[in-house]
């Protein structure tokens, strides 16, 4: 059965294991093979948005939920990261920059991620995410360091471009997803 604190508590003995991110994926796979008890403990995914679960000087753990067809524009972490879906599915792009052409990138391969799946990402991935079916998804995510305290790139869903990655932007679009999630998705309450 899940508990947080032991999820938690283990993650950081992994990670003083081992600094990358072998050991502590191990602990994820561990927690998403029962996606039963992590909801249990997590409970069923109401809203779009983002919730700490642990945060570290060396180690973050998130709770993500993403919208319907929501997507996130590419992005980087400048630090290893892995994800285990417990709820929902999550479709990765991953992307590489294009070699001389200062700052824009290109598709590399993609990943789809289904319940009971952890994948890890190396420090220097940048990917963009998907929800692609028409119901929440919920995902644990660790990084491993500070992951709000990192100056980190986002890449214009046009251009390709390279910029700084903007917080408040990305919260607008948590909530952007969850207003569409209440008006068009969330099964309504019989009456």
């Amino acid at each position: 059965m899940f508990d947080l604190e032991q999820f938690n508590a283990d993650c950081c003995t992994a990670l003083k294991q081992d600094a990358s991110h072998k050991s502590v994926r191990e602990v994820v796979a561990r927690a998403v093979a029962d996606p039963a008890g992590v909801l249990n403990v997590l409970g069923e995914p109401k809203r779009p948005g983002i919730q700490t679960l642990y945060h570290a000087a060396d180690l973050t753990i998130l709770n993500v939920i993403w919208g319907p067809m929501m997507t996130v524009m590419p992005h980087n972490h400048e630090m290893w990261a892995v994800i285990g879906i417990y709820t929902g599915r999550e479709d990765n792009v991953f992307w590489r920059r294009v070699p001389d052409d200062r700052g824009r990138i290109e598709a590399a391969g993609a990943r789809s991620l289904c319940v009971g799946d952890a994948e890890p990402l190396g420090h220097n991935i940048i990917h963009s995410v998907t929800n692609p079916i028409p119901r929440l998804t919920g995902a644990i995510h660790i990084y491993g360091g500070d992951f709000f305290a990192v100056h980190r790139s986002e890449w214009d869903a046009e251009t390709l471009m390279e910029g700084p990655m903007d917080g408040k932007r990305a919260a607008r679009r948590f909530e952007e997803a969850n207003e569409l999630y209440q008006r068009f998705y969330r099964p309504q309450a019989a009456t």
